[in-house]
């Protein structure tokens, strides 16, 4: 037999992790609200049956007011499911049981996994389970589905309410509409089987991380010391990765040779592809791979959520609401990653204007532009501990005006193509946990640092063969990105650059990590990405074709305000289903760095 089950509850109670146990699959967990904002469908086998689960999004309601809700309440009143499991957080019940009163009149074969229990028994809270499942008509189970205590118990328990035709009716009067009857029947039932030993007061930890005084600048210090971890970090694994891949490159010219293969598809595979492939993985994959880990030890501590409860008030006043800054924290890793991201906030019209200024948000791709800028003309002339410090502290500077930017462009969004009424903004405080750090760090290298960099490979090994062939393709005397450059060079240094560099930017749509790289093949004039081995070699190269400090600044501002990159725009293309948002996604960030470049050139020149 085959029976089809669906997993139903609130945000943050731990129904991915306990579809995950039950289906052995790797959704990505994560300790802050609205995860899950689509369908994730697995399979389960126990005594001979089939179990097919679905993971419905978890919301708070059943009142359609967003489409997660709306997803949940057609799919449990259709009556999809031959049983479903309830996931609740046991430390906070109550809170749970108005959406289980719900669910129930809506699919009535179900049964109550009360997750978190062991986290319940340490905060002094007990439930009794046989008044509970008497209260609600339906089987209650404790469970811990991190350690995979109670889901046997589970299993046995979905598969005898599947295989008996069973109705309950725990209540005779219509709740689904009357908050208020939800709410006293949810205190009721609490009453009844619920006490508490400990006392529930505001932990001493939020109220030093939410406070007015103390709560932004401890995050503005914890992102400085993540930037600054992850420029050491990122360092010598970058060499590392450049020097080993230089060398099969020599071995694959050797290999060329023997092989007597023609210039052209020797030029085309490895100065072309081989080498902007080689950049990209040595370029983004030390940044992500210590970035990425981190960020999500951070995620699953719990204290993401505070970061949007802080920032809130300021998105309030932009039309917007705090969730905006979870996807903007997703964006700093990757703006592909960030966009997918904006679908946690439900009000439409407030996660297009995420979506449109996700890219504000530097991406992993634009660090290693930024901190070249950084460290060549701003951060002193020792390249070493207290260079890295400065550096930290002056992308954290960037950091800020790139979420300044972000206020602005969505305050300008809100009140002009996407006028609308504001949504209130309701947002739960998971408790904090310990992080299992092994795993975490495994998760994200699998679902987040090699997804990533996969992607990039992808986009940029054709990049390599269109970058070549506009190097190397003659028109006459000069090659076809010369005469790119030449055109574009009065433009570019109106607004306090040059023609390569905003040819550079062009040719880099589909990776960002491969700006520099044509910037020196452009200036050495080679036809070959080349590689600088080191700041002070390329600071030298940069200064020796007109670069001043000028150049320096408007090349940093163009870096954090430019296009989204190939991947992100196709990202933005499956988000919005319009390709009018995605080419405005793509023109907001330009026009905004074309106009600050040249008005901070201009003024430069007044001086």
């Amino acid at each position: 037999m085959t029976y089809e089950i669906a997993l139903a509850g609130n945000p943050n109670v731990g129904k991915s992790t306990v579809f995950n146990a039950l289906t052995g699959l790797k959704q990505h967990t994560g300790n802050w609200t609205g995860k899950t904002v689509e369908l994730c469908t697995g399979i389960y086998k126990y005594h001979d049956c089939f179990f097919n689960v679905t993971d419905l999004p978890g919301t708070y309601s059943m009142k359609s007011y967003s489409k997660e809700e709306s997803v949940s309440q057609s799919y449990l009143s259709e009556k999809n499911a031959d049983c479903v499991i309830i996931v609740a957080d046991s430390n906070v019940l109550e809170r749970n049981l108005s959406y289980i009163l719900e669910v129930l009149e809506l699919q009535s074969k179900a049964v109550l996994c009360l997750n978190m229990s062991d986290e319940a028994k340490r905060n002094g809270t007990v439930i009794d389970t046989e008044i509970l499942s008497k209260e609600l008509g339906i089987p209650v189970l404790k469970t811990c589905a991190v350690k995979k205590a109670g889901l046997e118990e589970l299993k046995q328990t979905v598969q005898e309410i599947c295989e008996k035709d069973a109705s309950v009716d725990i209540n005779n009067t219509p709740l689904l509409d009357n908050a208020l009857l939800l709410s006293n029947r949810s205190r009721e039932i609490c009453e009844k089987c619920v006490r508490y030993s400990k006392s529930t007061k505001r932990s001493r930890l939020d109220k030093i991380l939410t406070s007015k005084a103390t709560g932004i600048p401890i995050m503005l210090a914890l992102f400085a010391l993540l930037f600054w971890i992850t420029a050491i970090g990122a360092n010598y694994p970058s060499g590392w990765l450049s020097a080993l891949f230089g060398l099969i490159k020599e071995w694959l010219y050797y290999l060329s040779d023997l092989l007597q293969a023609p210039g052209f598809l020797r030029g085309i595979l490895i100065d072309g592809v081989y080498t902007t492939l080689s950049w990209v993985v040595s370029v983004m994959l030390p940044p992500m791979a210590v970035f990425f880990p981190l960020f999500s030890i951070i995620e699953d501590s719990g204290y993401l959520p505070r970061i949007a409860f802080n920032l809130d008030k300021f998105f309030s006043c932009c039309g917007s609401n705090g969730k905006q800054s979870l996807s903007m924290a997703m964006g700093i890793g990757c703006n592909a990653c960030g966009v997918t991201g904006c679908r946690i906030i439900e009000n439409p019209r407030e996660r297009l204007i995420a979506v449109l200024t996700n890219n504000f948000m530097p991406c992993n791709g634009r660090f290693p532009i930024l901190i070249a800028m950084i460290m060549m003309f701003f951060a002193g002339s020792a390249f070493g501990i207290i260079s890295s410090l400065e550096t930290a502290l002056i992308l954290l500077l960037i950091l800020v005006a790139c979420v300044l930017i972000t206020l602005g462009v969505s305050k300008l969004l809100s009140v002009t193509v996407l006028k609308g009424t504001q949504s209130g903004f309701a947002l739960e405080l998971p408790p904090y946990r310990k992080p299992q750090i092994l795993k975490t760090i495994a998760r994200s290298m699998l679902h987040r640092t090699l997804f990533v960099l996969g992607r990039a490979v992808i986009v940029a090994a054709p990049a390599g063969a269109v970058i070549w062939l506009t190097a190397n393709i003659k028109i006459g005397d000069c090659s076809v990105l010369r005469y790119c450059t030449d055109f574009l060079d009065p433009f570019g240094r109106f607004i306090g650059l040059d023609g390569v560099i905003l040819t550079a930017f062009i040719l880099g749509f589909p990776a960002n990590e491969t700006v520099i790289p044509i910037i020196i093949m452009s200036y050495t004039a080679s036809g070959v990405l080349t590689e600088y081995s080191g700041y002070p070699e390329l600071l030298s190269l940069l200064s020796a074709n007109g670069w001043t400090v000028t150049t320096a600044v408007c090349m940093t501002v163009m870096t954090v305000l430019h296009f989204p990159c190939s991947t992100t725009c196709l990202t933005i293309k499956k988000e919005t289903g319009s390709l009018k948002w995605t080419l405005l996604s793509m023109a907001i960030p330009t026009v905004l760095g074309i106009a600050v470049c040249a008005a901070i050139a201009n003024i430069m020149r007044l001086f």
